[in-house]
């Protein structure tokens, strides 16, 4: 069963009707964009140990989940923080927009914590191996180092994860309920797939190769 199409007239096509829709934004919600890293919101980025970096290039758009253990996200000064790339499939789609458009927004996500933290700016990409080296994890040295000129910081309120009820136990899936990742690449793949052996060997895989 298909939605229908809404009606050409309850769209909103542009900013105009978009304001007159939705009314004025409150005004605490623009005095909490911020252009550099303050004192509080420099706590949240340092207790950050997953983030969501949305990108965009000739290929489209991207959105690609990053994760460390808390600190990973480093703070050089107000204006300026490092994050490590490391060893992945290679599909690289987040850092292929990045090298042709620099434009960069992160959203800093907390376990347990409703408050999301919005991260806006642009980045150089640094193979420096002494930078490398520096965000070494297990004796791996990051693959590349994302340098980002921080534009725009601004924390958003917990109403979205609240709503979702992400932190909440009784809201946590079985995932046998769900197709496996190897059911999933099987699926797709063009040629013969061992699924069941897929996932039998991937913790161990991922032991080996996270880092």
């Amino acid at each position: 069963m298909t939605n229908p199409v809404p009606a050409k007239q309850s769209l909103l096509a542009c900013i105009e009707d978009l304001e007159t829709h939705y009314g004025k934004a409150l005004e605490r919600s623009l005095y909490k964009e911020l252009d550099y890293i303050s004192e509080h919101y420099a706590a949240f980025i340092r207790a950050t140990p997953f983030v969501v970096l949305a990108t965009s290039g000739p290929g489209g758009l991207d959105c690609s989940p990053r994760g460390d253990p808390a600190g990973f996200l480093r703070i050089i000064d107000k204006n300026t923080i490092h994050l490590p790339d490391r060893r992945g499939n290679n599909r690289i789609d987040t850092l292929r927009n990045l090298v042709v458009d620099p434009r960069i927004s992160l959203l800093c996500i907390i376990p347990g914590i409703g408050e999301t933290l919005r991260i806006i700016g642009s980045v150089k990409i640094s193979i420096d191996s002494d930078l490398c080296e520096l965000h070494a994890m297990q004796g791996k040295a990051a693959k590349s180092v994302l340098v980002i000129d921080v534009e725009k910081v601004y924390f958003q309120c917990q109403k979205a994860l609240h709503r979702s009820g992400i932190w909440d136990m009784d809201t946590q899936i079985d995932r046998a309920l769900l197709p496996s990742a190897g059911d999933m690449t099987k699926a797709n793949s063009p040629e013969p797939f061992d699924a069941e052996a897929y996932d039998r060997d991937y913790p161990e895989y991922m032991k080996k190769t996270i880092y």
